[in-house]
């Protein structure tokens, strides 16, 4: 599978459930992901040429590009990590969706370096990883990209004899196969946003708050944790000189409601007078929404899409649009 390339360098943490993962993650290069929804997402959230280190026992390990993704059919006895079971449900996952990766530093540093603030506060407000992966910004890179020193060293790769395929997206409950087809939610929604922002509608959206600045002195991140919840899409300055400009991004699949302003409100408060505005992204929104110039409604839908049909995750990433309503 490759993934649609945005131009951006992204850089992600991808926790580690136990030792033994780790480990053999960090043998082969690989990283794989679970026959579930979040398994899915981060799947399709992490493209090739991203970066990742992996987390585990609140420690940072290594820096790797990912070099190719692909999901395999009849995953559950492949190699290298053996199906878990979680007790609590008895649910059984195996890893269909697997990252190769090629390895540039070699660190192990605690999260409680200032250098890692950025995702050690996701982590504080979330109490826990409770998470797949999370999306570092752009300074977080650069200082790892300093940490530990340059890897040279061979690696052995795994060969995977199995056969591959393409997930899909699904629009009828009905139609969801797993791992095969995933029928759309939320989660994939904020991906698919997260890398189509900046390149179709961010300028409107800056020229609505009076923000001056290029685009392209922008960065657009996935999910950040609050003292009060999370909101979905994080835009804030690359590189801030004096103090930042953020902008606050939430997501709903479908019709927006008034609590859904009034929570977006409340978040962009939290962050005082670096929070320039917030943006609410729905199918559609109440006919008379509540009159606040400190969010934006922006209507996406997918150009042309039946319902009935199936889609890759790139071919929705070209068909999503976006309408500002000014």
């Amino acid at each position: 599978m490759k993934g649609m390339q945005t131009g951006e360098l992204n850089y992600f943490l991808i926790s580690v459930s136990n030792r033994e993962n780790l480990e053999l993650c960090m043998r082969y290069a690989m990283a794989g992901f679970t026959n579930s929804i979040n398994g899915f997402w981060t799947f399709v959230d992490i493209g090739e040429g991203d970066y990742i280190s992996f987390l585990y026992g609140a420690r940072v390990r290594n820096l790797y590009r990912v070099v190719k993704k692909l999901a395999y059919k009849n995953a559950k006895n492949l190699p290298p990590w053996p199906p878990v079971t979680f007790k609590m449900s008895g649910n059984t996952y195996y890893f269909p969706f697997r990252l190769f990766l090629k390895q540039e530093r070699e660190l192990d540093e605690p999260m409680v370096r200032p250098e890692f603030s950025y995702v050690a506060e996701n982590l504080l407000l979330r109490g826990g990883y409770r998470k797949t992966h999370f999306q570092a910004d752009t300074i977080t890179f650069y200082n790892v990209s300093e940490m530990g020193k340059s890897f040279s060293d061979k690696l052995e790769y795994l060969e995977l004899n199995a056969l591959t395929f393409e997930p899909r997206i699904v629009f009828k409950r009905e139609l969801q196969k797993i791992p095969e087809k995933f029928y759309f939610n939320e989660l994939i929604l904020q991906s698919l946003v997260r890398k189509k922002l900046k390149s179709s509608v961010l300028a409107q959206i800056l020229n609505h708050f009076g923000i001056d600045n290029d685009p392209e002195q922008f960065e657009v991140l996935g999910e950040k944790a609050l003292p009060e919840g999370f909101v979905d899409i994080f835009i804030k300055l690359k590189h801030p000189a004096g103090k930042n400009k953020y902008i606050l991004a939430e997501i709903k699949t479908e019709k927006a409601l008034k609590k859904d302003i009034k929570q977006l409100r409340n978040y962009v408060e939290e962050f005082g007078n670096e929070a320039i505005g917030g943006v609410l992204i729905a199918k559609d929104f109440p006919k008379h929404p509540v009159e606040d110039n400190k969010v934006l409604f922006v209507r996406y839908n997918f150009d042309g899409v039946d319902k009935n049909s199936e889609y890759t995750y790139d071919e929705l990433l070209g068909l999503l649009k976006f309408e500002v309503k000014t």
